[in-house]
């Protein structure tokens, strides 16, 4: 019997994505557009992933929200579109040229291509699906019932919020307020926070929030924070203001989809879910949890293609992009981190998501606090910003408290406690905290490998991983990124 194929677009927006399904349920590529346009967050899909695209035979083509209805919401909310009522073949027209023809073209809600791509792609047969982000078409927060009829995924939303009331909206909001880009840059706020005093959530929660249970806000954040409002508070107490004010309201809404009693699995998607400080308590609802490494709106692009594939998908890890022949070079590696205590790794296909995951990673020894500093300064970002370690999977207890149901943590999805900040100081964040990656054995890497190799060379079983890019750049690609990266930054990177 003939595969089909399935082809999912998250794309017009911002950090435009494509991925492959097929009907045996197979991941055979996901990616994001940026890593081939070299455009950061390229709201478009680039004519190199429509290149790469090219090489399957595409059936059916799934975008990830309905166009008329996203025109509508901003013609609701002021942004100064003209109305006509657009079609996903116009919207995919526009991205991907010819490759439309002949192909049957499906149009999916935004916040369902979220919950897909988590539920779809989970271990979970039944599941609650919670989805927290900016903004889809209208809604901003959904709860989905999820599970399994006769070989499909089956939805049922439980319960929403909708714009203008919205989290992430929030989130963005106090990101611009900083001086950094809403959207793309919250993470620098989250690391911020670290910094900052603690208490300034109650006094934003009493501004701001009209309904903490409800999650309605006084205000539409979409058109900002006022500047006013705080300017006696310095940056850092801000971003820990709105950190808290942002779990406490996560917390309420997992509270909320914990009481209907759907299912003690939780799948969580939407660009919140990246919020690694705040999924440290999600164990406290949930008994087992599973978070795509893109929850975000390019993991939609998976979402979409498995609505329309509509079974469950076959998920084994995250290195589903552009491929970079060879074996991992994991002697190469040890040779320059031992002479020089850093070296970059573009080897196998591409990690899809917002995480360097071994194989598009800039790599160094943790136990001088100088090497964060180092790193620092190749990367070309802020000296507050955290490093992570990517750890043997069965050392991570004798380093690390995991949070609570977090036993492993194999995408940098919560952040831990440490329990010997003192050893190695280049992965421990202000707050004594670290993002942690556990590397199992079945990690999909040939960062598994290396690690046993170190820690037998170093009696060290971590080692500082972070992307191999530089602030305002996406991440290497493809051979000749890497070798551009070698040459501006003077880091040498093995394949």
């Amino acid at each position: 019997m003939k595969l089909r194929h399935y082809l999912g677009i998250s794309a017009g927006f911002h950090d435009a994505a494509a991925a492959v399904v097929d009907s045996a349920g197979r991941i055979l590529f996901a990616a994001h557009s940026e890593r081939y346009s070299g455009i950061k967050g390229d709201p478009n899909i680039s004519e190199g992933l429509r290149q790469e695209l090219a090489q399957y035979p595409i059936d059916t083509i799934a975008y990830y929200e309905r166009p008329w209805l996203r025109q509508l919401r901003r013609l609701y909310s002021g942004e100064g579109v003209e109305w006509h009522r657009l079609t996903a073949r116009q919207v995919l027209g526009q991205q991907l040229g010819t490759m439309t023809k002949n192909c049957e073209i499906q149009t999916h809600g935004h916040h369902l291509c979220h919950a897909a791509a988590g539920f779809q792609t989970s271990p979970f047969d039944r599941a609650t699906v919670v989805v927290i982000d900016a903004i889809g078409e209208w809604d901003t927060i959904t709860i989905w019932g999820a599970e399994y009829r006769e070989g499909r995924a089956r939805y049922r939303r439980l319960w929403s919020q909708h714009y203008p009331h919205s989290i992430g909206l929030f989130y963005s909001a106090v990101t611009a307020r900083l001086g950094l880009n809403p959207m793309h840059e919250e993470y620098i706020t989250m690391g911020m926070a670290a910094y900052g005093n603690p208490g300034l959530g109650d006094m934003i929660k009493h501004w701001l929030v009209q309904d903490e249970y409800e999650i309605r806000f006084r205000h539409n954040l979409h058109v900002g924070m006022d500047r006013e409002r705080f300017n006696y508070v310095n940056p850092e107490t801000l971003a820990l203001g709105a950190q808290e004010l942002a779990e406490n309201l996560i917390y309420h809404v997992m509270w909320r989809a914990r009481r209907f009693d759907w299912s003690s699995n939780l799948v969580y998607g939407g660009g919140v879910a990246l919020n690694c400080l705040a999924n440290r308590n999600l164990g406290h609802y949930f008994d087992r949890i599973w978070i795509l490494p893109c929850p975000g709106d390019s993991g939609s692009s998976i979402g979409s293609a498995a609505l329309a594939y509509g079974g469950h998908l076959d998920w084994r890890d995250p290195y589903l992009g552009h491929a970079i022949p060879g074996a991992y070079p994991t002697n190469q590696i040890l040779d320059h981190l031992i002479s020089d205590g850093i070296v970059g790794v573009a080897s196998g296909p591409a990690e899809f998501g917002p995480r360097a995951l071994g194989n598009r990673s800039l790599l160094a020894d943790p136990r001088g606090a100088e090497m964060r500093d180092r790193v620092n300064e190749i990367k070309r970002r802020q000296k507050f910003r955290p490093f992570a370690p990517a750890i043997l999977a069965e050392h991570v207890d004798d380093y690390f408290d995991m949070p609570h149901r977090w036993t492993h943590s194999p995408y940098m999805q919560v952040t831990a406690q440490c329990r010997r900040p003192d050893l190695y100081p280049a992965i421990v964040h202000h707050n004594g905290t670290s993002r942690v990656q556990t590397v199992t054995r079945d990690s999909g890497t040939g960062l598994r490998e290396l690690l046993e190799k170190w820690y037998l060379l170093t009696g060290c079983p971590m080692l500082l991983n972070t992307s191999l890019n530089v602030r305002g750049e996406p991440m290497v690609n493809d051979r000749a990124d890497a070798d551009r990266f070698e040459t501006l930054y003077g880091v040498k990177v093995c394949s």
